[in-house]
């Protein structure tokens, strides 16, 4: 039997990504389980397809805590750490994490950015790609480290930049391997994670 690890997904919008993961998860020898949602907006409409199928949530507004940033990065480790998680993956997460809640799952956090890492960290990936001219764009899966978008690569998926692509055009095709490179990032991180405990 698969041992499963028991993991969270955070979101801020529709959180595509996490219903990829969710439907991937539900594969016999997927190496984890998603027991949390997580997101800094109330009004994510992720949420809504999240509890409608049976995951737990947990939505704590960012906007009431102003500038400190690690206590309500604090709420969210206690709401993790009592749900038992093991792993988190950040999907479409537009917050900066702390150095603090980096430290705390350091090794046991990774994000999927929808870009070419090292190139265009941060936001407005697509446009950027388009304005420099780039033949390829994608998306990378790495470890989250206290730089944005700078953490170690775990995984990368190309798609080729075609003549009249638009930002949206673009975006839905890198966007669709997105969804197939999160979940086989996870399965090989945590196979390996599992391995390297026995």
């Amino acid at each position: 039997m698969t041992h499963k690890t028991k993991a969270a997904i955070f979101i801020s919008g529709r959180g595509s990504n996490m219903m990829a993961l969710v439907e991937a998860a539900k594969a016999p020898d997927f190496p984890a389980e998603f027991v949390l949602v997580v997101a800094n907006d109330p009004n994510a409409a992720g949420l809504e397809w999240a509890a409608a199928h049976g995951l737990k949530t947990f939505a704590l507004d960012h906007k009431p805590f102003g500038k400190d940033r690690e206590a309500h990065e604090r709420l969210i480790d206690a709401e993790l750490r009592g749900n038992g998680v093991e792993f988190i993956c950040l999907a479409g997460y537009l917050r900066v994490l702390t150095p603090w809640l980096v430290r705390q799952w350091e090794g046991r956090m990774i994000n999927i950015h929808p870009a070419l890492l090292p190139d265009f960290k941060g936001l407005h990936t697509h446009e950027r790609a388009l304005e420099a001219g780039v033949l390829e764009h994608g998306a990378t899966v790495h470890w989250v480290s206290s730089g944005v978008d700078e953490g170690e690569i775990i995984a990368q998926a190309r798609v080729p930049v075609l003549e009249g692509d638009t930002a949206d055009m673009l975006a839905t095709r890198v966007l669709a391997e997105e969804h197939r490179l999160y979940a086989q990032a996870v399965r090989q991180v945590l196979a390996d994670k599992f391995l390297t405990k026995m």
